[in-house]
């Protein structure tokens, strides 16, 4: 194989087969000219030719490989003899080691220079091969993970504070002439961040055990493991991390909260800090806050349209309650902000009472909980009350005393919305009566409650059919009470580089819409629990989590596996008995059975 031919015009290649006109690209080579982009991307962003078809021609006429980067099984050892900053500067990725030399991926294989700067490098010949840019810089991601930096610096540092008696906080704190092992930290806590983000990691976790360190990525709603050995990096990483946070260093017997903003390749990223004593030293955890992003909107957090349209209804009524319920991490406060960025307009006064305050919005008045100064969720609430808002958002329904002001609110003219912690929209509203609210209070203010979970979407680069065992089939059939559709085709991920090999890339939202109707709150009002569960069933709007679940199954989204997750307790559904329901069964109703051997094992699988 030989190095393209410079010769070669991407203009003419492109008229010549006919996919652009001459006048296309006397519009493309002027656009070239003012933006100083590269011809081929200027054609491909305009949409004149897509991006298939011109590396194909590429290639073809080149006589180069066209090489497709989705499943393709990188050698890490022989891919990271490119350093880092040339892969990405030069946009390319070693594919293979040849007795010849190397086989180099290239989204610009006719970059001559790029091509002599690597041969340079890593002396020996290097033959190019056309590969997609998306998929390009999506691999660069997964291959340059920084491990080997993080376990490389932290030896260093390891080796460094051995046999110090103790840290210099002059310099730890920013004075003084700043020594070894305080830059050897700093390149550390660099290096953790800028792999966690690379990873698109929500949360990072710090865990001293008795002789090793733990560093744990949350990607996905899954923990990713490193280890390294301990030898005091642990106190020196929360010193940095307390510090920058502006938390009491010499506090180390209970826990801390704060936060700090830090810029990581090109983005403002902000960092909520909280420390909690443990056994062999301090565990942190860093919640990884991209403001760059910005608040994402209602339309594009996944909510089904049909749901979507309805909870705009809700939050455009003028009084009333909306909860967002769900366990920790399971995107309440993004559905929360996305309809605060729907609500907030120059005409509407809101204010927001947050624990802690995750994201800056403008025109509302946010306000941080300080519990250690009496400045309650309770407190915040009455005294908002005085500020004439229209619409006011409370945290968290933590106590008797907040829900009750809150519902006292929505009685008196104002929307509120707020958040409590129950595994489904059917038991919020008794959770509020079991908190130690008026029955009657609930019934008339509450308006609607949103149930939401978080799911894991198949990586759309190693997506396959995937056959439901027996089993699987049996709970489908009784979750939808309906026999099972051999037509439907269910999917899950194989497993490649871009995934992690977990199969699984990115999340999304599922969700369970309940709307107060007469019959559910005269059942409130008499504080019967089971007449208000069965009223909730009863309304044919209303469509438990679980069956959101299998529809994002059913349309390729999501795995069956994460069906079983969303849902609560298996012991919601009947034991199967030795005949399948017929498809003109009604579904199960919802209730304790005391036989579940099947379904259990099921469960356990």
């Amino acid at each position: 194989m030989s190095a393209p031919n410079r010769k070669i015009r991407i203009g003419d290649l492109l008229t010549e087969a006919g996919y652009i006109t001459e006048e296309q690209l006397g519009q493309a080579l002027e656009e070239q000219k003012r933006s100083g982009k590269k011809l081929g991307h200027v054609l491909v962003e305009s949409g004149m030719v897509s991006e298939d078809k011109f590396l194909r021609l590429l290639a073809e006429k080149a006589r180069l490989p066209f090489v497709e980067l989705k499943h393709y099984k990188f050698r890490e050892e022989q891919t990271r003899k490119l350093p880092e900053t040339l892969a990405r500067r030069f946009r390319a990725i070693i594919l293979s080691e040849r007795t010849d030399g190397f086989l180099i991926g290239m989204a610009d294989p006719m970059d001559i220079f790029a091509m002599d700067e690597m041969q340079r490098i890593l002396k020996r010949p290097v033959f190019p091969a056309v590969v997609r840019e998306s998929e390009l810089i999506s691999s660069l991601d997964s291959v340059y993970r920084r491990q080997e930096d993080i376990s490389s610096i932290a030896e260093e540092l390891e080796d460094e504070l051995k046999g110090a008696s103790d840290f210099d906080l002059t310099t730890l704190m920013g004075g003084g002439k700043r020594n070894t092992s305080e830059l050897l930290v700093v390149r550390l806590l660099q290096s953790i961040l800028e792999d966690a983000i690379q990873a698109k990691a929500s949360d990072i976790h710090i865990e001293p055990d008795e002789n090793i360190l733990r560093i744990r990525h949350r990607i996905d709603g899954i923990l990713h493991e490193q280890t390294m050995k301990k030898q005091r990096i642990d106190s020196a990483l929360v010193m940095r991390l307390k510090i920058m946070s502006g938390l009491d260093i010499s506090e180390k017997r209970i826990p801390q909260d704060g936060r700090f903003n830090i810029k990581i390749r090109g983005h403002m990223v902000d960092v909520r800090v909280s420390t909690l004593p443990s056994q062999y030293g301090e565990t942190v955890v860093l919640r990884i806050l991209d403001q760059s992003q910005g608040i994402l909107q209602l339309d594009r957090i996944g909510m089904p349209e049909a749901i979507l349209e309805r909870f705009r209804t809700l939050i455009k009524r003028p009084h009333g309650m909306i909860l967002v319920t769900g366990p920790t991490g399971s995107g309440k406060t993004t559905t929360l902000y996305g309809a605060l960025s729907e609500l907030n307009t120059p005409e509407v006064k809101i204010i927001t009472a947050e624990d802690p305050v995750e994201y800056r919005l403008p025109r509302i008045t946010q306000v941080q909980i300080n519990p250690k100064v009496g400045l309650t969720f309770a407190r915040v609430l009455r005294s908002s009350l005085r500020q004439d808002p229209d619409i006011l958002l409370v945290g968290e329904m933590r106590d008797q005393e907040t829900a009750e002001i809150g519902l006292r609110s929505a009685m008196t003219g104002h929307l509120v919305l707020s958040t409590l912690h129950t595994n489904d929209a059917i038991s919020t509203a008794t959770r509020l009566i079991d908190m130690g609210a008026e029955p009657f209070l609930v019934a008339t203010a509450l308006r609607g409650i949103i149930s939401q979970r978080l799911i894991r979407c198949i990586c759309e680069n190693c997506k396959e059919v995937d056959t439901p065992s027996p089993r699987e089939k049996i709970w489908i059939e009784y979750l939808t009470g309906k026999a099972f559709d051999e037509q439907t085709a269910y999917f899950r991920g194989k497993g490649c580089h871009q995934c992690n090999n977990t199969g699984y890339s990115g999340r999304m939202g599922v969700y369970e819409l309940l709307e107060m109707n007469e019959p559910m709150m005269d059942a409130l009002r008499r504080s019967d629990g089971s007449a208000f569960a069965r009223a909730a069933r009863e309304d044919s709007r209303y469509c438990p989590l679980a069956l959101c679940a299998l529809d994002a199954a059913q349309a390729g989204k999501t795995t069956i596996d994460e069906v079983f997750k969303v849902s609560a307790s298996l012991e919601e559904h009947p034991e199967p008995s030795a005949e399948p329901p017929s498809a003109t069964q009604s579904a199960p109703s919802m209730v304790p059975t005391p036989h579940m051997a099947e379904l259990t094992a099921l469960k356990g699988d």
